[in-house]
C-alpha cells in the first residue's frame, strides 16, 4: 500500500466545485463561537458538496483568517450567506419545502442511527451554540430533531465533530435514497 500523493486525488476545481449537483443539505450554524469550528464546518460542507451554508446570530463570517486555518479555501466554493435571525432562516426554508432539523438533544428525538431520509427531499440541519446547543425557540419551529446517540460520560460533542457525523451519515443515506 502507497498514501496517494494529492495530484492523485481527482479533486475538484472551484469551478467544477460550483457547476457540480449538490447534495441536497443546507448547514444553519447557529450562534458558534469559535472560528475553528466554523472553519471546519466549511470543510467537511466542501467535502459532501452541501449545497449552503447558513450563518446566523454572532457566528462569524469569512473572510476571517482564523476560519481560513480549518477551512483551507472551503469558504471559496461553498455557498454561504449571513442571516441575523436564526427563526427567520428556518421559516425562510420550511415555506421552500425545505426538511429542517436541529441536532439536539430533546424529548422525542429521533436517533441519527434510525433517522430515515425521504426520496427527493431536500433537509437543513440546525447546529447550535458550543455551550447552549439549538435555542428552545429554533427547536420548536423546525420540523423535528435529530440525536446522535453517545454512550459514555461526557453529554456533547464538538459542534464540528457533530456536524461531521451527521453530514456523512445523511450523505449516505441520501445518495442510496
Amino acid at each position: 500500500m502507497r498514501k496517494l500523493l494529492n495530484s492523485e486525488l481527482d479533486r475538484k476545481s472551484v469551478n467544477d466545485f460550483k457547476e457540480a449537483t449538490k447534495t441536497p443539505l443546507i448547514i444553519i450554524l447557529d450562534d458558534i463561537r469559535s472560528l475553528h469550528n466554523i472553519g471546519s464546518v466549511f470543510r467537511t460542507s466542501d467535502a459532501f458538496l452541501i449545497e449552503k451554508i447558513y450563518l446566523c446570530g454572532i457566528t462569524a463570517t469569512p473572510p476571517n483568517k482564523e476560519i481560513h486555518k480549518t477551512a483551507l479555501g472551503a469558504t471559496d466554493t461553498v455557498a454561504w450567506e449571513y442571516a441575523k435571525d436564526v427563526l427567520e432562516v428556518i421559516e425562510q426554508l420550511k415555506s421552500e419545502n425545505v426538511s429542517v432539523f436541529a441536532i439536539e438533544q430533546v424529548e422525542n428525538a429521533v436517533f441519527l442511527n434510525e433517522f430515515k431520509v425521504e426520496k427527493n427531499t431536500k433537509y437543513a440541519l440546525v447546529f447550535g451554540n458550543e455551550v447552549y446547543g439549538v435555542s428552545q425557540k429554533a427547536i420548536e419551529i423546525c420540523n423535528g430533531t435529530i440525536e446522535i446517540p453517545q454512550l459514555g460520560t461526557k453529554h456533547s460533542l464538538n459542534i464540528s465533530v457533530s456536524a461531521g457525523i451527521v453530514v456523512w451519515d445523511l450523505f449516505q443515506k441520501l445518495q442510496n435514497s
